[in-house]
């Protein structure tokens, strides 16, 4: 991998000289950062921009792997931080549907960046792990299995 002093230099620089952040600001991007850390956040914020609002079903179905359990917590928790709307609809039987709200939508957004960079990087990241591995796999310490 390919690493560029300057280019490391100039964003140290850019941080040393930026302003301290307000407390609740930096509070506020751990939580969020921990939010999204959830692969299941991010998988779901992608879909619900996809499709718009859907059911639980539907959703349990567009999310793959995701328990129903998970899929509860996750639900609950974006709803609590604001990302998703759950409408209950006085039907029997009762029908409930989620959507993103604003601050979901944008939040999405904000980290569309995420799959561009992965998209430009793929082959990069897929060298750089396969030669990784090659140095592992030739320097193993003696006495390891």
């Amino acid at each position: 991998m390919a690493v560029n002093p300057s280019k490391h230099l100039e964003v140290r620089e850019k941080l040393a000289q930026a302003q301290k952040l307000d407390p609740r600001v930096e509070a506020l991007v751990n939580q969020v950062i921990a939010r999204v850390a959830d692969k299941w956040t991010m998988i779901i914020l992608d879909v619900l921009a996809e499709h718009g609002e859907l059911r639980f079903t539907q959703l349990s179905k567009l999310v793959a792997g995701i328990s129903q359990k998970m899929l509860t917590q996750t639900l609950r928790a974006m709803e609590r931080d604001g990302l998703v709307i759950r409408t209950i609809h006085p039907v029997v039987p009762p029908k409930v549907e989620y959507r993103l709200t604003d601050l979901g939508l944008g939040l999405g957004a904000a980290f569309c960046g995420v799959w561009i960079w992965a998209e430009q990087n793929l082959n990069a990241i897929d060298q750089a792990r396969k030669d990784y591995d090659t140095r592992a796999a030739t320097t193993r310490h003696p006495n390891c299995l």
